[in-house]
């Protein structure tokens, strides 16, 4: 459409003109700069602005691409993403449509690792109180690792050396690369469904940190916590640590280290066998010699040796209980009798025939049987009895006189 001199754009013709130049001019390009407004949408994608001092860009990162994200991109980041510059007509603005994100500074597996330890951490996946106490004396280990590997070598060896007895179960798996950790969980799945193992071992020879990434993998790392048998983690060398030996119930240095670790050695049980019965058999004669000594202490006393002796004594000693007995009895009676002797003097003395006897008598009339204890009540011609010692006597009254 002309209007005068100029060309007159409708808004979808300069916005469709405006998408092919940006299109094609940008089509892979690589943005760093720094997160802010970070949406991670239910839907899976992901939403950011990446900006510096002066201008901003919206980003969108499609779900599809987000799941292969090694680490969770945040706020504040300083990140370099390649992707595709692309218009959204309707909404007349543009974005980068990432491809690939990678952190500034930081290794992209480096974030990855401390962003799933404090996540797991968070769980309580490695707390020290939910670790399995390891057998003491495991007879069948499963080992789940490469095949072909020098763990394996090496533990196969170190356990020839330390006890042959105790069997060894091989579950081969891939322990680098994609889908190893898939397998290494498969591994500690088939040991579990077996009643006879006893013990767990996962690990391989060391390597760089992508090498061992697989032993970092979330999916690992909580299959390992969800085991009911004791897990061991041997991966790398000594100055590597996966998130797989943090969770793991006992964490070896080397595969060489773990062996060394949970196989038993045939020797030193024997050693310490020995040194058990020589100990025990040192406590049977100690206790013996300390009973023979105390046997012969009491078999040493007199009593053993002239036991009619302890007769004699015991004999002489209650033949003295029993004089003492009589003689207490003997002195009680006689206490008794001069005791009941002088009662019975009193209650002579005080008796009224103790007083007849010496001459008095007890008057009574004779029709009330009352004893007469003054003239008062008396008449001449009264009939009263009287009571001497030894009898009555019938009285007639023939004179009163008062005193």
């Amino acid at each position: 459409m002309q209007y005068g001199e100029e060309k007159v754009y409708t808004v979808t013709a300069l916005t469709r003109l405006i998408k092919y130049t940006l299109e094609e001019s940008f089509p892979s390009i690589w943005v760093e700069g720094e997160i802010s407004n970070y949406i991670c949408h239910s839907s899976g994608h992901r939403y950011l602005i990446l900006k510096d001092e002066n201008a901003a860009i919206k980003l969108t990162i499609w779900r599809s691409i987000g799941q292969t994200l090694k680490f969770e991109p945040e706020n504040g980041m300083k990140v370099r993403a390649y992707g595709d510059i692309s218009v959204y007509e309707k909404g007349g603005n543009y974005q980068l449509n990432v491809r690939k994100l990678t952190p500034v500074g930081i290794g992209e597996l480096e974030i990855a690792f401390r962003q799933l330890y404090e996540k797991l951490s968070r769980e309580g996946l490695f707390d020290e109180a939910i670790k399995k106490p390891i057998p003491e004396y495991p007879m069948k280990i499963g080992i789940v690792t490469s095949p072909t590997g020098a763990a394996i070598r090496d533990i196969i060896q170190i356990a020839g050396r330390r006890n042959k007895s105790v069997e060894l179960l091989i579950y081969p798996a891939r322990v680098q690369g994609e889908g190893a950790g898939k397998t290494i969980i498969a591994g500690i799945e088939y040991f579990n469904r077996r009643s006879d193992i006893e013990l767990i071992i996962i690990g391989r020879g060391g390597g760089s940190l992508e090498d061992l990434w697989a032993f970092n993998e979330e999916e690992l790392v909580r299959a390992i916590h969800a085991s009911e048998k004791p897990i061991v983690s041997a991966v790398g060398h000594e100055i590597d640590t996966t998130l797989s030996d943090l969770a793991a119930d006992l964490r070896a240095p080397t595969p060489s280290a773990a062996a060394e670790l949970v196989i038993w050695s045939s020797q030193e049980f024997l050693n310490e066998v020995t040194t058990n019965l020589v100990r025990i058999d040192n406590c049977i004669i100690s206790l013996i010699i300390r009973n023979k000594d105390r046997l012969g202490q009491v078999i040493g006393r007199p009593v053993y040796h002239h036991p009619e002796l302890m007769v004699h004594e015991k004999m002489q000693y209650l033949d003295n209980l029993l004089r003492l007995f009589d003689n207490a009895g003997k002195n009680n009676l006689e206490k008794r009798k001069n005791l009941l002797s002088l009662a019975l003097s009193r209650l002579e003395t005080l008796s009224p025939l103790a007083i007849l006897k010496r001459g008095y008598a007890v008057l009574n009339d004779i029709s009330s049987g009352k004893p007469i204890k003054s003239v008062g009540g008396v008449e001449i011609g009264q009939s009263m009895e009287a009571v001497l010692s030894d009898g009555k006597i019938e009285a007639l009254v023939k004179r009163i006189s008062k005193n």
